[in-house]
């Protein structure tokens, strides 16, 4: 019965998206949209599930947001994965997140939509702590993809904003001695724009939008540099939950704005 319930409504569903997916294509989009995605554990407690059934819902809930982004015409894609600081969950999540996340880095080198769309795959953040296998995977991933301009797809693994920031201090001391320059001269000649050269998503556009599911009102440290001038999204629902007609009203929220950067 509940089978039938469901199958009934798909169509309905499908026509109560067509106006907000109208009018959302004719309005501005973010060049670069920034995700955090929120809620996998909390939503596979609510089933009486496992946590790891809660992040296998929360990777197929990403690849279909990655689909509504292509079709939407949104250029850059920052998905935040895994956090620093989730190396301090039980060890055998982390584990099984590890054993996740080799499995969808060699599945994603020959996905349809990569290549059909030519998505460009890259991996923010620091690689300590994760094994041989996962790291040899996810290059072998970024050297597939390396050539694709349809989208640039950045996923936050082992990401955190102010280790991005003191990274980018390092990297920059670090040129800056091998040219012979002083602590003083480089403070003396250091701008916004220096350390934002050596950011992990250097060369990419700022995000013009953030949004975070699960009803958290923070960004935890998501792209702390790069989000000065971000327009904010919080929704009130588990990242499994996340139904394209809230991704339409994300957009629609967004397109309401005035972004005035300051001015």
């Amino acid at each position: 019965m509940v089978r039938r319930l469901l199958a009934l409504s798909r169509p309905l569903y499908w026509l109560y998206e067509q106006r907000p997916l109208r009018e959302g294509k004719r309005g501005p989009m973010p060049r670069h949209l920034g995700l955090i995605l929120d809620g996998n554990r909390r939503y596979a407690r609510a089933l009486g599930l496992s946590p790891t059934k809660g992040h296998e819902f929360g990777v197929q809930k990403a690849y279909e947001v990655l689909e509504w982004c292509l079709e939407m015409g949104i250029k850059t894609v920052t998905v935040w994965v895994f956090s620093t600081d989730n190396f301090k969950r039980p060890p055998e999540e982390v584990e099984t997140l590890m054993n996740l996340f080799l499995r969808e880095a060699e599945r994603m080198a020959e996905d349809h939509r990569i290549l059909e769309h030519q998505v460009r795959v890259r991996f923010i953040g620091r690689r300590e702590g994760f094994s041989p296998e996962v790291v040899r995977a996810i290059e072998r991933l970024e050297r597939r993809t390396e050539g694709h301009r349809g989208m640039f797809l950045n996923i936050a693994l082992g990401y955190g904003g102010r280790e991005e920031i003191v990274d980018a201090v390092k990297r920059l001391l670090l040129e800056a001695e091998a040219r012979g320059l002083s602590p003083k001269e480089v403070a003396e000649g250091l701008t916004p724009e220096d350390i934002a050269r050596h950011l992990y998503t250097a060369g990419l556009p700022d995000p013009d939008f953030i949004i975070r599911t699960s009803g958290e009102i923070r960004l935890s440290g998501f792209l702390l540099w790069q989000s000065a001038y971000s327009e904010f999204y919080f929704a009130d629902v588990l990242w499994p939950e996340f139904r394209k007609i809230d991704f339409l009203r994300a957009l629609r929220s967004y397109q309401a704005r005035e972004r005035r950067f300051g001015r």
